[in-house]
């Protein structure tokens, strides 16, 4: 059983970039439901139809992505606060703190490579899923289509990731790893904290 401590730096990362990857989860939930362009020209169209006036559906869909473009824009400045966290997490694996874990590391029991192939992949994802969100941003308009493709399949192996991840950490903490919910929150184990009280 691998025992890991998670000092003060490698908690405030995993903490903000966990965040912030929930809040763009949130806006792009928003996008394919409520604040979908098509459900609220409906909304519009059914208040217009109560006032007698219409709009073409054209402008009934642009209206629309007016209405949500401030929610939308929420979404862009929390990609670039996760390209941010992300690059910090990079130069930090650099300079000792936070490394990359070696899944080819062949003394490793296979519980301990399958988490360490199922970070790789995560790590190899999100680059992808930021360099196509900059290009989509600030790159030509011609690279435009095939990235916004690439980048919408983002959120099947993001959500993908969160479930093996919390699934994993519940298992564990129920089993084999007691406390290390408690440690990633605060650096102490529940089960540490039990043994300083009774010291």
């Amino acid at each position: 059983m691998e025992n890991r401590n998670y000092p003060a730096i490698y908690r405030i990362m995993h903490w903000a970039i966990a965040i912030c990857m929930l809040l763009l989860l949130l806006t792009i939930f928003l996008r394919l439901t409520w604040m979908n362009k098509d459900h609220v020209a409906d909304i519009i169209q059914n208040y217009l139809s109560s006032t007698d006036q219409s709009l073409s559906r054209e402008q009934l869909i642009v209206l629309a992505k007016q209405i949500r473009q401030p929610m939308w824009k929420w979404h862009i400045y929390l990609g670039y606060t996760l390209v941010g966290l992300y690059s910090i997490r990079i130069i930090l694996s650099f300079f000792g703190q936070m490394k990359f874990p070696n899944p080819l590391n062949k003394q490793l029991p296979p519980k301990v490579k399958f988490q360490y192939w199922v970070y790789l992949v995560f790590y190899t994802g999100l680059s992808i899923s930021l360099i196509t969100g900059l290009i989509i941003e600030l790159g030509p308009k011609s690279l435009k289509k095939i990235t916004e493709e690439i980048h919408v399949l983002s959120i099947y192996y993001l959500i993908a990731f969160i479930i093996i991840h919390i699934g994993g950490v519940l298992l564990a903490e129920f089993t084999n790893q007691r406390g290390i919910i408690s440690k990633i929150v605060s650096g102490i184990s529940s089960a540490g904290l039990k043994e300083n009280k009774k010291a």
